[in-house]
């Protein structure tokens, strides 16, 4: 009696265990999606070389511009284009050819090595979202964004297994001045977090700020010779590039640092409303703003981009997760393929106010063409409410989560003689079941992707435990991994140094607010 005692206290105790390990908080980074699936291209070889041709005419007699920017407009006349005004009119087949020297591949180094993303060819790389001004979550509701928020999310994302990249501005820090916050911003991804980030792009001298801070954390000769920020430039659609935005490409592509060329289109508004108008756009721009990194710097590192939404014509509203979105997104990932360049699109996008149904199927259908259209670098992975005006505690976590199904989806089938599984079906035979086989015991740990979120129980433990709903159990999340959080070891030397440079730069110049 006793033994039998013994035996069921083990067993009992190991369960315990168990479910002890499953439910702690591990500190695990996944590595960036590495594709073993086919991608899906939705135009034809013709259409493409429509699209190309027309985008060159364009280039040709349409023009760009490049706007409060003498320089600029020197650059080009230098290399052959015609300047009137602002207006550059680059010849046929000019922009394509200067591109040719940009990488197809950027290696991006994290401070921790092991978290370094490649970006390009059958990668895809997850980063958060950028830009919203406000954040929600269950406790605040919706209030404009803070420091400590901004901190929080950086947190998340280093806890977040699916999440490669630490990303540039999760939040906008309203409650710091414009002309600062981007110090703290940067200080907090280089300390709190050891994943890549992006640099600052508000001001030329904040993007030279980023460099500089970089210097410190990397070596000054090591950033000159890798790459260690992906920064986003986006394009004012239609077809203008500001000194602002232009003026922070410069700094980065000067210093050998990635810059996202990427039009901001919503269609119908700054694009034709029709896929193959909008695509012809995103191709001119693209062209001419690489082009342009490369008159900078021959072999400058770059990504082709490409964020364009449709518009609801009753509302004027964007909208997001729409068919023809999607296949925008797969026309312009074979754009970029055709020119050899690594690929921005994608994210967790949606129009919803809260983390409700129609969040979780707008950025479903986005996430989904983002792998199959062949995006390598998906910034908006996670977070995003309210057309990119909120940035979502909990939403956040619910798509990081999500993010698991992508890496997943990608490793494609395995067909070796494990995944054929025919020992299982010979042990088992008719009538039997796979629970207890050798196969299942051997395999059961990792044959099936398990959210880390979502509630699989029955329903009667689902009821005792409170009738959670999804955002209940993100809500819970958070702060579970906000609890749980340590920071990542750095040399306190580097750290000092970086708050050094910040605390001078801040005390450099008077508050500004616009």
């Amino acid at each position: 009696m006793a033994e039998a005692t013994s035996r069921r206290r083990s067993r009992g105790g190991g369960g315990a265990a168990r479910r002890a390990e499953r439910g702690s908080i591990k500190i695990e980074t996944a590595k960036y999606i590495e594709r073993n699936i086919p991608l899906f291209e939705i135009l034809t070889e013709e259409a493409l070389e429509i699209i190309e041709t027309n985008a060159e005419t364009i280039l040709e007699e349409v023009g760009v511009n490049f706007v409060d920017n003498p320089a600029a407009l020197e650059r080009w006349k230098e290399a052959g284009a015609t300047v009137e005004g602002e207006r550059v009119r680059i010849p046929r087949g000019l922009a394509r050819e200067l591109c040719k020297t940009a990488p197809s591949t950027i290696t991006q180094h994290a401070r921790n090595p092991e978290k370094s993303v490649v970006i390009g060819g059958n990668s895809l790389v997850c980063a958060p979202v950028y830009g919203p001004p406000f954040v929600r979550d269950v406790d605040g509701g919706r209030r404009y964004a803070t420091m400590d928020d901004f901190q929080k999310f950086v947190k998340l994302g280093y806890m977040s297994k699916y999440l490669h990249h630490s990303g540039g501005t999760v939040c906008e820090p309203t409650d710091i001045p414009v002309n600062k916050r981007h110090l703290d911003m940067l200080l907090a991804h280089m300390t709190l977090s050891d994943k890549p980030f992006m640099g600052s792009v508000t001001e030329p001298s904040r993007a030279q700020d980023s460099v500089d801070m970089a210097g410190i954390l990397f070596g000054k000769d090591f950033v000159q010779d890798n790459t260690v920020m992906t920064s986003l430039i986006n394009i004012n659609s239609p077809m203008t590039f500001d000194d602002v935005m232009m003026g922070a490409l410069e700094v980065y592509a000067k210093n050998n640092q990635a810059c996202i060329v990427s039009p901001f289109i919503v269609g119908g508004a700054m694009a034709p409303v029709s896929v193959a108008g909008t695509l012809t756009q995103v191709m001119a721009e693209v062209l001419a703003g690489i082009a342009y990194s490369q008159l900078i710097r021959k072999g400058a590192p770059v990504i082709f981009g490409a964020f364009v939404t449709s518009i609801d014509m009753g509302s004027g509203a964007p909208t997001f997760g729409t068919p023809e979105a999607s296949q925008i997104l797969y026309g312009a990932g074979q754009l970029a393929r055709r020119m050899g360049l690594p690929f921005r699109s994608g994210g967790g996008l949606c129009g919803s106010k809260l983390p409700d149904a129609q969040a979780a199927y707008e950025t479903a259908h986005t996430h989904n063409a983002a792998l199959l259209g062949g995006v390598n670098f998906m910034l908006h992975s996670c977070g995003w409410l309210e057309g990119g005006l909120v940035s979502s505690f909990e939403k956040f976590v619910m798509d990081a989560d999500q993010l698991g199904i992508l890496q997943k989806m990608a490793e494609g089938v395995a067909i070796d003689t494990n995944g054929q599984g025919m020992d299982a079906i010979r042990e088992v035979g008719p009538g039997g079941h796979y629970l207890g086989c050798a196969h299942t015991q051997a395999n059961f740990k990792s044959a099936f992707w398990r959210s880390e979120l979502l509630d699989y129980k029955p329903f009667e433990t689902w009821e005792e435990e409170g009738a959670r709903d999804t955002q209940t159990l993100a809500a819970n999340r958070v702060k579970t991994l906000l609890d749980n959080y340590q920071k990542p070891a750095i040399d306190p030397a580097i750290e000092e140094a970086l708050n050094a440079y910040v605390a001078e730069k801040k005390a450099s110049m008077p508050d500004a607010f616009i």
